[in-house]
């Protein structure tokens, strides 16, 4: 059974830091990445990242390039979500993903963000 457990989040002032953490259990060979999403009231979910497990590569979107970073530790099945020069629009619910990749017989590969967490929240202070 795949679970995902964040862990991390809190309450911080603007200009701070914090490090959020993702444990995943039941983890198997398809698992092709992780994503970090943020949830708002009132608004879409935000993607915010992600990595893979093989390479480690990484793509962040710009409103939080350069200030937030994820890495993972493979041998302890957990991704990383460093997050500095926090603003107050960082707000909401942060949420980890894993995503999957199948192939197809005839070599057609689908990813999806297959598995969630139940998100830990983060609180920026003006």
């Amino acid at each position: 059974q795949v679970k995902l457990v964040e862990s991390g989040g809190g309450l911080v002032q603007a200009g701070g830091s914090l490090r959020l953490s993702c444990t995943v259990s039941g983890r198997t060979p398809s698992f092709y990445g992780m994503g970090w999403f943020r949830r708002t009231p009132g608004k879409e979910r935000e993607f915010v990242g992600r990595i893979t497990w093989s390479s480690g590569s990484t793509y962040l979107p710009d409103h939080v390039k350069g200030r937030f970073t994820i890495s993972r530790d493979d041998a302890e099945n957990t991704v990383y979500l460093q997050m500095d020069n926090l603003k107050p629009e960082d707000t909401g619910e942060y949420l980890c993903a894993a995503e999957t990749l199948t192939t197809t017989p005839q070599g057609r590969e689908t990813r999806l963000f297959e598995y969630w967490g139940r998100g830990t929240q983060v609180t920026v202070s003006a």
